[in-house]
């Protein structure tokens, strides 16, 4: 009676966190595009004689500003926010989660961002939405065992914001917050995940962050021009990881001077990176999007890829407020294309193959730096709803993910957490999908069948499924007896996948 009574009454406070999630993120992100208007916008407008004077002065009075606020009043809403969610759901919300903190990385990031500093509000919008969801289990009186759960609910819930991904946003929360679910909290993040796309939805119209270009794979031999990206792409991420961890390393035990100057002087220099390059400048969402729509050259995707790490790298190391999600997702589209012209060196590639090369670069870029490697495949899936892209994804984001997890051991979050000295417990919360087979994921459906295309046998693994979605583009797919072919025991879909990949 107990736990039905509980289960209840995480459902009822899933929903309420969810709604409220999706409402932060929603005036988190109109915040930042305001601010963006007001603060960058009219400067990148200006002739360059006029920027060389305005632009450093912004980014150095706001780096100042953000930097003495970091220092004496909300210490905890420095950076990006991910590794203070998952530190308050494994040891309990302290003070990175109070209202102080939550309302300052509102704030801080928003004013970050909107500045011009080369950082995400995907991390931002994940601290404050868990701490929402974790006041609102305070609020109605919950045990600390509730209160946990609703903080990755709301941590999923801000993914689902953020990008309008809910599936994407159940995995990132079993990869990066939680390691292992049980079927009630399953259950909970998912419903919460939605109310918060809802939300988001409602609001603004369901319009999306990025133009996406329908996905087309052309001869078969272009896999291995994706194998190709994929390492590329994972030695770029190790790169970005390495050099943002030596930063921060640095700007915080080797310089001398009172922390509250470092953001500013991340300020100056992402000033000299702005003025070279405007387009590195804030999160880049139309340059992104103009990259997957295959209307940039390749020396100028070479340029922006170069020089969205030196600036992501600049305005977090030296302490600003903001994420990561967003700028690997820009620099992997900037390999993506790149690599496109490399494989296609004579004629040149055709738009659609640039904008097919970058969105798959987008996944192995972010499976290589954030090592989150099911949330990248579904997260790009969610954007084209294409069942095609899975199989170059897949190629690509797993190749990456293997460089980096052997070149940098310790995934970007837990290292930022060794840098704070914060012990966390081992466990690894990444499911291989070779060890989980069709028969756990699909649904049973007794029937006779006329085999007229491919099937899956139930004793398969999954990450077979996954290449027979994407070799033949199709929606799902029939399981059979290899006894019997025409006698249909199950169908799966990658829904099916995703579900069993969360009840694992």
């Amino acid at each position: 009676m107990g736990h039905r009574r509980d289960t209840h009454i995480l459902f009822t406070l899933t929903v309420i966190a969810g709604g409220l999630s999706g409402l932060a993120a929603v005036a988190f992100h109109q915040s930042i595009d305001i601010l963006n208007e007001r603060l960058l916008d009219p400067i990148l407008a200006k002739s360059f004689a006029t920027r060389i004077v305005l632009l450093p002065l912004l980014l150095l009075a706001v780096g100042a500003i953000v930097g003495l606020l970091l220092q004496r009043v909300v210490p905890f809403a420095r950076g990006s926010g991910i590794p203070e969610v998952k530190t308050a759901y494994v040891f309990g919300p302290g003070e990175q989660l109070s209202l102080r903190t939550v309302v300052g990385k509102f704030v801080l990031a928003a004013l970050s961002i909107g500045a011009g500093f080369s950082l995400g509000r995907e991390g931002p919008t994940v601290q404050i939405c868990a701490a929402i969801a974790a006041a609102v289990g305070k609020a109605a009186r919950q045990p600390a065992r509730i209160i946990k759960a609703l903080i990755s609910v709301g941590a999923a819930a801000g993914i689902a914001a953020a990008f309008n991904t809910p599936i994407a946003a159940i995995t990132f929360a079993m990869e990066e917050v939680i390691g292992d679910l049980d079927h009630q909290l399953v259950g909970a993040i998912v419903v919460a995940s939605v109310a918060a796309a809802v939300v988001e939805r409602a609001i603004l119209g369901g319009r999306p962050s990025l133009l996406v270009p329908t996905y087309s794979l052309g001869d078969w031999r272009e896999l291995f021009a994706y194998a190709l990206l994929g390492g590329v792409a994972g030695l770029a991420a190790v790169g970005f990881v390495r050099s943002l961890l030596e930063l921060r390393r640095f700007a915080r035990e080797r310089v001398s001077l009172p922390s509250w100057t470092k953001p500013a002087i991340g300020g100056g220099v992402m000033a000299a990176i702005g003025l070279l390059l405007p387009r590195t400048l804030g999160i880049g969402y139309p340059t992104l999007s103009e990259a997957l729509l295959g209307r940039l050259s390749w020396r100028s995707m070479t340029a922006l890829g170069i020089g969205k790490i030196a600036a992501t790298v600049t305005s977090y190391g030296w302490g600003l407020s903001g994420g990561i999600f967003s700028p690997t997702l820009f620099m992997g589209a900037m390999v993506g294309g790149v690599v496109a012209h490399i494989v296609h060196p004579f004629s040149g590639p055709a738009t659609e193959t640039i904008g097919s090369f970058a969105l798959v670069g987008m996944g192995a870029f972010f499976a290589g730096a954030i090592r989150a490697p099911i949330t990248s495949i579904l997260i790009i899936f969610e954007m084209t709803g294409d069942y095609a892209i899975i199989l170059p994804l897949m190629i690509s984001n797993m190749i990456s993910y293997t460089i980096a997890a052997r070149l940098q051991p310790t995934p970007i979050y837990e290292a930022l957490l060794e840098q704070d000295g914060v012990p966390m417990p081992k466990h690894d919360a990444r499911i291989d999908l070779r060890t989980m087979t069709v028969e756990q994921a699909m649904r049973p459906v007794e029937a006779s069948i006329e085999v007229n295309g491919p099937v899956l046998y139930p004793d398969q693994s999954l990450d077979l499924a996954l290449l027979e979605f994407g070799r033949h583009s199709i929606r799902e797919i029939p399981v059979v007896t290899r006894a019997d072919r025409n006698r249909g025991i199950g169908v799966l879909t990658l829904e099916d996948v995703s579900t069993a990949v969360t009840r694992a």
